[in-house]
């Protein structure tokens, strides 16, 4: 029988990481907010599960993507599928992600993601590949994103994203009653 994935505290990840370092197991870390979650997210992390032993989704608290929405709907077009992010709250995202067989542990984030990253320190860190090389994990651009991972020894793998899904799409979809 298959066994679950858990959700952690962040404090609990954190000790867990460093057993993981000392036993040399390979950690994976996917970082977002997963907000409704969607077959691009599915696939994301079934193939991110390949880049290590241990899958770690970092799932943004509700208040960092409540700031990102806002940054949003200020910038452009999509104002009325940001408006109302997030969906879900960040437990019940944490939850459904941690239920994915591809993923091991799933905890709910306060730090954005350049901070978090420097506390956490993945193996490998994945995230989904935004078509013009830009970066749809908030404040850190691919660039920065690489120096960043590079400083701290951890691997940058860009995966490319399922075309046709996103959370911005779906929102659309229901705001417009079509299925």
């Amino acid at each position: 029988m298959q066994v679950l994935g858990q959700v952690v505290s962040q404090r609990e990840l954190l000790t867990r990481r460093g057993e993981w370092k000392r036993t040399g197991e390979g950690v994976v870390c996917a970082y977002g907010a997963f907000d409704l979650l969607h077959p691009g997210h599915v696939r994301l992390l079934e193939q991110a599960r390949e880049f290590g032993e241990i899958l770690v989704v970092a799932v943004q608290s509700d208040a960092l993507v409540h700031a990102a929405a806002q940054e949003a709907r200020d910038r452009g077009p999509h104002e009325s599928a940001a408006a109302v992010r997030p969906v879900t709250a960040a437990a019940e995202r944490a939850e459904i992600l941690a239920a994915l067989s591809a993923v091991d542990f799933a905890a709910v984030v306060e730090e954005p993601l350049a901070q978090f990253l420097q506390i956490f320190r993945p193996d490998a860190f994945i995230c989904g590949d935004e078509p013009a090389g830009g970066s749809s994990l908030s404040d850190v651009p691919h660039r920065e994103l690489e120096v960043l991972l590079a400083e701290i020894g951890c691997k940058f793998v860009r995966l490319p994203l399922e075309p046709g899904h996103s959370t911005t799409l779906l929102i659309e979809r229901i705001s417009g009653g079509r299925a």
